[in-house]
């Protein structure tokens, strides 16, 4: 296919979102002299501000996450990949996707909690479009899969998870006080659609991996936080546990059983 000057200002563009991201985590994890993400907003996203906050541990996954959108950047930058149908798909929604990760850490920097969480469902709504974007337009190579699939799913899978922590940190900040006899109700409720929510996209996905494991891991990290750590609660720290371990279980199992019927089809 005949490469053309968007295709180059696309490439061009995913670089540039991705220096962007970057410079924003540098950023936010206060290398640069900001404060640390845990500490801002009067310590309403840290580890042990709501009941729906994952751990500490947890937030490691966005070292896999960056690695992964850099290879990808470093990748679709190739003259090989320029005028592939797929990236001309994604590439300009990816970029998307990173400029708004660093926006949401600038926004928890210098902004207020209700505007974190418009930047994060922004990030969450992004994130969704270039998955179904992804599953729509299937990769053709191993690197693909890794570098494209991979990244655009962890992403959204740690998004979703993160999504609901800053939500529940900006009501715990600034909601009524009386919702906290609620809270333990709320955040089983809140668990549970996580999870159905991971069944959903694992179904419409045909059975993709990438985003049940980091709900997975983000739900894991919130059942350790609510059972070992403070503040505790018993019945949403086993709640995230049992709906970590379906999360990860059933596109796992959706996916050998898709194989193993294409494997009867064909030798039919």
């Amino acid at each position: 296919m005949a490469t053309t000057a968007s295709d180059l200002t696309r490439q061009i563009a995913v670089i540039s979102a991705t220096v962007f991201m970057i410079v924003a985590a540098v950023v936010g994890a206060g290398v640069l002299g900001g404060t640390p993400v845990q500490d801002l907003q009067d310590g309403a996203l840290a580890s042990d501000a709501t009941l729906l906050a994952p751990a500490s541990p947890a937030f490691s996954i966005w070292s896999v996450i960056y690695a992964l959108i850099v290879a990808y950047t470093i990748w679709q930058a190739l003259p090989s990949q320029r005028a592939r149908e797929r990236q001309r798909a994604l590439g300009w929604w990816i970029a998307l996707t990173a400029v708004l990760n660093g926006l949401w850490l600038l926004l928890a920097q210098f902004a207020n909690l209700p505007l974190t969480v418009v930047g994060i469902v922004a990030l969450l709504v992004a994130l969704c479009i270039t998955f179904q974007r992804s599953v729509s337009f299937e990769p053709e190579q191993l690197l693909d899969t890794l570098f494209t699939d991979a990244s655009i799913g962890l992403h959204l899978g740690w998004v979703s998870v993160a999504t609901v922590a800053n939500i529940a940190a900006w009501l715990t900040a600034d909601g009524p006080r009386t919702w906290e006899s609620a809270g333990t109700t709320l955040g089983v409720l809140v668990v549970i659609a996580v999870g159905l929510i991971g069944i959903a996209i694992a179904w419409l996905s045909h059975w993709r991996v990438a985003p049940g494991l980091a709900l997975a891991w983000g739900l894991s990290w919130l059942s350790i936080n609510r059972l070992e750590l403070t503040p505790g609660d018993t019945a949403i720290g086993v709640t995230a546990a049992v709906v970590a371990v379906v999360v990860s279980i059933v596109p796992i199992a959706g996916s050998i059983a898709r194989r193993a019927i294409e494997l009867r089809n064909a030798e039919a």
